[in-house]
This record gives structure tokens, sequence and C-alpha cells, in this order.
């Protein structure tokens, strides 16, 4: 017999997570029954796998919370078919009596985790809490890469933190304006993906996009690039030649770099943003110029203005809309997105089956500083993939950078402040003493707190307490 129990609905309730419950102990079915609407959830409940099963079956599910060891069908057989129907549903089992097979076979199948019976209530809440939000936060980029999609490749820009987030609806907003967008951030944040996601979601979409690095180029050379020069205009100009904001016509001019702009560079391009006119290197005849600009630096334009290197009127006409890009430090939380990302694409590449990264690895890409930010990831994951002979990623195949000079809260790993032995060293010990440090170290900063230190290192709580028990820490 099925018994299925729907919270009754508040004027929310058609947008509360959908939870199922399955367990053969009344008691806890009741227990976590009126927990979860207490939550404001949407629960439904079933005494067993069939129940469970043909539930799956007639509705749809955000989150599946299930016994492993039940007397029809297990709790193992309930999730295979949940992902079957459905490969984004959150599994979270709970048991008395796992076995080791049953733990292997739940975490293959993608369990977000799992809770020895009797669990903290608490830790609980927390870990659902936790895992419908990461969802959330990876649908809304789903479908802001949807409607940034129609026109241009988003899968590069890869985010589910709150900051990245608030990126991909900030550019779905501005992109079908005609203004100015000042991007900044450091290098290798993507401010130029950023900058085509904004051109080919506007009305330009179907006119060019030109992308000029100003800080590669001479003022001569960046004065003829950018506004064209009629013949004899400098020695070696032997035609006219169209400036990229001709080229760009009726779309957009993408100029990276515009901190390094010489200031005769800056007070002709003053002009195409208050005229919309200009003229060629050399020439005497205005051109029209129907474009829309977008710049980007990273650089402290403010700080060039009060220095005096830049003009404040080009920084005010440039600056209609900032855009600024986190650096990767500031989002560690997209580390494992664009860690897999990367993975995935370099192992494509190469042709090797390497399908993750162990847990003692992705807390190291975590704490690390990422001054190349997001390119230097790509960089050292292309190198992991290379180098790693097996399927998951593993500690000693990321770069020394990584593995040597990742800091925490100031305190530098050992491999910072030991010089290489001459004779070499036990790497797996030394692997060993930084994860025990890190383990440590964000014990210290949770206060003790071990769901928030595991939250801290982007690891599941049961993971977590496996460390600290491995490495005696309380």
């Amino acid at each position: 017999m099925t018994t299925e129990t729907i919270a009754e609905s508040p004027p929310q309730a058609a947008q509360a997570s959908r939870i199922l419950v399955v367990d053969d102990e009344r008691s806890m079915r009741e227990m976590l029954e009126i927990l979860l609407r207490r939550e404001g959830y949407d629960v439904s409940v079933a005494e067993n796998g069939t129940a469970a099963i043909a539930l799956l079956q007639q509705r749809p599910f955000d989150m599946l919370i299930s016994d492993i060891r039940m007397p029809d069908v297990s709790g193992v057989e309930v999730l295979r078919t949940a992902k079957a129907l459905n490969p984004k549903i959150i599994g979270i089992m709970v048991t008395a009596y796992g076995s080791k097979e049953s733990i292997q076979e739940v975490l293959r199948l993608q369990a977000a985790d799992y809770l020895d019976k009797p669990f903290n209530v608490e830790e609980l809440k927390f870990r659902i809490r936790k895992e419908l939000e990461r969802t959330r936060l990876q649908e809304e980029n789903v479908l802001l890469k949807r409607v940034l999609r129609n026109s241009h490749r988003f899968d590069d820009i890869v985010g589910g933190s709150p900051s990245m987030a608030a990126v991909f609806q900030l550019v779905e907003t501005i992109a079908p304006t005609t203004s100015t967008v000042l991007i900044t951030g450091e290098s290798g944040t993507g401010k130029e993906l950023i900058a085509r996601a904004i051109h080919f979601n506007s009305m330009r979409k179907d006119r060019p996009f030109v992308a000029v690095n100003c800080g590669a180029l001479s003022e001569t050379l960046l004065d003829s690039e950018l506004f064209g020069h009629v013949r004899g205009a400098f020695t070696g100009a032997d035609t006219n030649k169209k400036g990229l904001i001709e080229v760009a016509e009726k779309g957009t001019i993408f100029l990276d770099e515009i901190g390094e702009m010489s200031p005769l560079v800056q007070v002709k391009l003053l002009r195409v943003l208050q005229e919309r006119k200009f003229r060629r290197l050399g020439g005497t005849d205005e051109i029209d110029a129907d474009i829309r600009i977008l710049a980007a630096t990273n650089r402290d334009l403010s700080k060039l203005v009060a220095e005096g290197t830049f003009r404040e009127d080009l920084f005010y006409r440039i600056n209609v809309i900032p855009l600024r890009l986190p650096p990767l430090r500031e989002r560690a939380d997209d580390i494992p997105l664009l860690a897999g990302h990367f993975l995935a694409k370099f192992a494509a590449a190469m042709g090797k089956d390497i399908t993750g990264i162990v847990p003692a690895a992705m807390a190291l890409l975590q704490v690390y500083g990422w001054p190349g930010n997001i390119r230097e990831l790509e960089n050292a994951m292309e190198r992991a993939v290379a180098l790693e002979p097996g399927s998951v990623i593993q500690v000693a195949s990321l770069p020394e950078a990584v593995l040597g000079r990742a800091v925490l809260a100031g305190r530098a790993s050992p491999a910072q402040t030991e010089e290489f032995p001459a004779s070499g060293f036990d790497l797996e010990q030394h692997v060993q003493d930084i994860e025990r440090e890190y383990i440590a170290e964000a014990l210290r900063r949770a206060g003790g707190v071990k769901v928030r230190a595991a939250e801290l290192l982007g690891m599941s709580f049961r993971s977590f307490r496996y460390y600290t028990k491995k490495y005696n820490l309380k």
C-alpha cells in the first residue's frame, strides 16, 4: 500500500522543492515528513521501494531521501530508477546497515551523500539546503546560457556561484541595449568571452564583432588599426586602408586593455563616442561611426585618471555600465565546475578515459590562490590530464605551484618553506601532510563545526569526517 503526503500549499508552494522520502520504518517516515514540511518543502512519502518507484513514475521530484536496506526493493534500486527517470535528481541515502558494496554502488550512481542512522537532524537539513541551492544555481546558469546560446556559444563561461549568476543576469539585461560597457577584472577572468556574449545577444548580433588589444600596438599602429589611414599618411602607407571602426560598422568593437591607450588615441576615441564621427589617419573626410563600444581593462582607470594618464571625460563615457568579473579566488565554489569542465574538454581532446578528480586534489585546487585565474586553471587541468596515467586525477598530476605554493589563511604549505631534497622524498607522505594541514585549518576557521569546515573544502560531510578520523583531528 502506498502512502503519499503532500505539503499543504502555501502561496509559494508551486515553486517549493519536491522531495520523496522512502523508509520502511513508519516513525522515520513521519519524522522526516513533519521536519521537511516545516522547512517549506513539497513532501511525498513511500513505505517501501515498490511504492517509491510507482511515485517516481507518476510525478517529478527534485530530491530522493531513501533508506538503503528495505525488505522488497533496496534503496539502491530506487536510486537507480530515479536517476534513469531524472538524471538531475538529488539522492541522499540513509542506512543503519550499509555494506561496502551498497555504499560503492550508491556513490557510483552519483548520490549527493549518505548518512548513517541515527543521523543528526541539523546535518540532514544543512545537506538538503546545500544540495538544492547548488542545483538551483546550476539551473539558473543553464537557463541564462540558453538565452545567450541562440547566437553565441557560452560553454566556456562556467559558474554556479552567486557572483557569476549576477554576471550572467547583467549580461542578459544589458545585451539588447546600445549602451557602452566597461568590463573590469584581472587577467584571465574571461573579459573577452563576456564581451562576445553581450554582442551576440544584442540587436547587432548579425553584424561584425571586432576585438582590438590596445596594449599590443604602438600609438601609430593603434591609430591606423582603429581609424584607418589614407595613402601617404606615414612611411609604408602605400594604399588607403579601412580602420577596424569602419569594419565594425553597425556591429560591436571590443577595446581590450583600454588603459594602455595613448592620450592621442584617447582624444580620437572620445570624439567617436561624442559625435559618432572620425577621420582616417592623414585624411580630412568625416566618416560616420555606427558602432557599439565595449571596453575592458585589468587596471584601475580611476587611479589612472588621478595620475593624469587617462582622460577623465573618456572614462565617464566608457563607464556607462560597469561590469566587474570576480577573480577565481572570490568564486572558489565554481572551481569544481570549472575543473570538471576543463577535465572533460581535455580528456576528449586527448582521447583519455579520465572521469574525475580525487577529493585531496580537489581540495588543493580550491585553496590555491590562482593568480592567473581561469586561464591558469585551464592550463593546470590540461597538464593534469596529459600526465595522469589512471582514470582519476591524482594529487601528483597537479602543477608544482598548486602543490607547493597553495596558501591558506596566510600559512604556507610545507613545500613552500622547504627546498626539494637532493635525495628525494616520500611524495605520498608529503601530500598527506599537506592534506592534514588543510583539514586542520578548515576546522580552525569553522570554529570546530565540521559541517562548515567540510563546506569550506567543498567536501561532503561524510568524506570530511573520514579524513578527521584518519588524521585524528578533533
